[in-house]
């Protein structure tokens, strides 16, 4: 609240020429800042700022202030409930944080007249008020990004064309996988939250969500005014933050597709043994159904998240909370119905791959779980 109040915004009617005139002095940027090892950074980071050269003003406005301390932060994240805000700190520490993470920053100079100049300064200051600055985040539909730019362009005297991208027509899940490159756990997390809605094309503004995209974007728009007359959106690009060099911190020494192989070994293992053996392990059995059982439970529970792209999610088809119903009469070894329900579920699971691209290493434990079915219809029936 203290840095809010230290800002002097130009409080004056469209028409106050001596106002207007001093805007002649500010610069309205947008920053486009690049990813570093931060889990929560590997997607990039957009502000907006202001800077008068008149006087020395320099401030940095983020969209992107969130407290991960707080309760069940992650658990309200993923079930689409998390609040971020509006933060705004001077340009010179926002720098200096993303040169610490050897992250480079980029400006792009707005092309604005006085009037929008004002216009952008004064709704960030009344939005970033403690009464407004709170906003229900949405990772691809509302975050950081798409507020800067819907903040630029409720404050120009016309609107902005955009640049087609008829050669660009990603899916959210390929852009993000562009985004966790040497992060496959990261990735595999996204994979296996997102549904069958985040491998449908998007378009250029939905492909906005991503700062980089954003930044390439707004270096091929242009304004056209309420007069017809058309101007470039940004007027001058330069590196705020040059690049450094990153300390790449490596994730767990398997990816998820070399897991899902090993146990794929293991489970041919299992089933040569049983095989000789003529029974069945059922403690196997039962470590496969715990697995299969706990990543139902989470699909299940992401059908009530808030987020668009998890609501219809075809992995449910395997992994779902049924093998929890009958994991005791398993253990008993009673007879039950659960393996041919299991067969029905593999080969929907197997169907739906069709549509929808599924969290990497999942097929190779469908047929480990297809290795298991065999096994105890094959043993069920002697």
């Amino acid at each position: 609240m203290s840095i809010i109040l230290s800002i002097s915004i130009p409080l004056s009617a469209a028409s106050d020429e001596p106002v207007l005139a001093s805007m002649d002095s500010v610069e309205v940027a947008l920053l486009t800042c690049q990813p570093h090892e931060e889990i929560y950074s590997l997607y990039g980071h957009t502000a907006l700022r202001i800077n008068d050269l008149r006087t020395g003003q320099d401030w940095a406005f983020n969209y992107g202030v969130f407290n991960y301390k707080a309760p069940h932060f992650v658990l309200r994240f993923v079930f689409g409930l998390t609040d971020y805000e509006l933060g705004v700190l001077p340009t010179k520490i926002f720098k200096k944080e993303y040169a610490h993470y050897k992250s480079q920053v980029t400006e792009q100079v707005l092309n604005l007249t006085n009037e929008e100049k004002m216009a952008i300064w004064q709704a960030l200051y009344v939005n970033c008020l403690p009464e407004n600055c709170v906003y229900r985040y949405n990772y691809f539909y509302d975050n950081c990004t798409t507020r800067a730019r819907n903040m630029v362009e409720s404050c120009i005297n016309g609107h902005i064309q955009y640049e087609s991208r008829t050669d660009y027509t990603p899916t959210y899940r390929q852009m993000v996988h562009d985004c966790t490159k040497g992060h496959p756990w990261a990735a595999w997390g996204n994979d296996f939250l997102l549904g069958i809605k985040a491998d449908i094309e998007t378009d250029m503004r939905q492909q906005e969500f991503l700062p980089n995209n954003l930044m390439y974007d707004f270096a091929r728009a242009r304004i056209i005014r309420s007069d017809g007359n058309s101007v470039p959106l940004v007027k001058e690009t330069r590196t705020l933050v040059p690049p450094g060099v990153q300390i790449v911190e490596k994730d767990f020494p398997l990816t998820p597709n070399e897991c899902a192989i090993a146990l794929a070994i293991v489970s041919l293992l299992v089933f040569a043994y049983e095989w000789k053996k003529k029974q069945t392990l059922k403690w196997w059995d039962l470590l496969l159904m715990t697995c299969q059982g706990v990543m139902g439970i989470v699909l299940f529970l992401m059908l009530f998240s808030q987020h668009p792209t998890t609501s219809l999610n075809l992995q449910i088809l395997l992994f779902n909370p049924l093998p929890f119903i009958y994991i005791y009469k398993v253990y008993r070894r009673q007879k039950t119905i659960y393996w041919h329900l299991l067969l029905v579920m593999i080969i929907l699971f197997l169907v739906g791959s069709i549509w929808q691209d599924y969290a990497e290493g999942l097929v190779i434990v469908a047929y480990c779980l297809l290795i298991r079915y065999s096994s105890n219809i094959r043993h069920g029936k002697k």
